[in-house]
Order: structure tokens, then sequence, then C-alpha cells
């Protein structure tokens, strides 16, 4: 399904990158897909490639296809300043990603939570088990207010950070959901960080 950009939109020339992995939620990314489009973004998929052009993942609920050869290890902080916004999405995508085949290096996809998270401009916005991805890196998080997954609660206050019971959560640059059933909220707070509405307070 073409999801192409508004040309009139509250983001139109923004790029934002969405991380993929297998066991993917399609309403989910199928949402952020549509919704971040018809605003204006170019929508990106990204993932770790390992070395192939692209590569095909199956869904969690139907068995959905979907390539992505959009490659995290590419972006390097000149890439990443090209983006407004990291999405991290729920299910078991950041799981998946924070795999590393060497236990004393970090994943890919680690580091480059760790490069976005020096970038205050860009946004980043975690769903439900999403945060999973920063357990190995702990200070990205460490004092900020955020929401989760009830399963993650422990995890997020070992990190330092301080677990708010709300259903989305927005400190500064840092955008999180608690379920995937409030993604369409998670988006419209990225949304909204991006293009402040009238009167809004940063």
């Amino acid at each position: 399904m073409s999801h192409n950009p508004s040309v009139d939109g509250r983001l139109t020339g923004r790029r934002i990158g969405i991380l993929v992995e297998g066991d993917f939620l399609e309403e989910e990314i199928s949402y952020y897909q549509r919704r971040f489009a018809e605003e204006g973004a170019e929508v990106v998929l990204l993932t770790r490639l390992w070395g192939q052009p692209s590569l095909r993942f199956t869904g969690h609920d139907r068995g959905a296809p979907l390539t992505v050869s959009g490659d995290l290890e590419a972006l390097d902080y000149a890439e990443l300043s090209r983006y407004a916004a990291l999405v991290v999405p729920s299910g078991q995508v950041a799981d998946r990603l924070r795999y590393s085949e060497d236990v004393d290096r970090l994943a890919p996809a680690v580091e480059l939570m760790r490069r976005a998270f020096r970038m205050p401009q860009l946004v980043k916005a975690f769903s439900c088990h999403g945060l999973m991805l920063v357990t190995a890196a702990p200070e990205l998080v460490r004092g900020r207010q955020l929401t989760c997954h009830n399963n993650l609660v422990g995890d997020v206050r070992n990190m330092g950070a301080h677990y708010t019971d709300l259903d989305v959560a927005v400190d500064r640059d840092l955008v999180t959901g608690r379920t995937v059933g409030v993604s369409h909220l998670l988006a419209r707070a990225v949304i909204d960080r991006l293009d402040p509405p009238a009167g809004a307070v940063s």
C-alpha cells in the first residue's frame, strides 16, 4: 500500500524513521505510515540489514510480510540530522533489535539510540515494549519522565527513569506510550512535538 506524503501537511518536508523487525504489529506500523504521511512526512522503515539490500519480515497478528530497505547502521550523525523523529514500535521489534552477537558490544540499534539521544532536536518515541531497546544504555532515560507497558515498569525504574501512570508521556524530545492501543495518541504527541499547536508551551 502506498503512503504518499501530503504536500500541505503540518510535517511536509520532514522525515520520520520507524524501526522494524520480525513479529512487528501490522496495524501499528500501517497506522504510523498512514498518519505521518497524512501530515506530509516522509516515512522510512529502518532495520539492521546484516549486509543485505533489504530484508522481509513477518507480522505478528496475520503473518503479513513487510520488506524493509532502510539501514539503521547507516544513520551516522549526518544522516540522523535529516530525520525529525524516530519511532520504536510495540511487539518484539525492540527485543529483536537489541540482539548483539558480541555480548561485549552494544547492538547497532542501541548505538543508534545513543546517537539519537545526543540530538535534542530529534524526537524519540517508544511504544509499549519499545523501551526494551535502551535497557543496555540506561543513561539515556535516567531521570526522564516516561510511561511504558506494565511489564516494563520495573525495568524503567531500574534504569533510573521516573515512571508516570499515563497513556502517553512527553518529556521534551522523549515521547512514550503505554500500549499499542494508544498508538494514535503517541503519533499525535510526536506530531505536536514537531509542530506545536498555537499557544502550546514547549
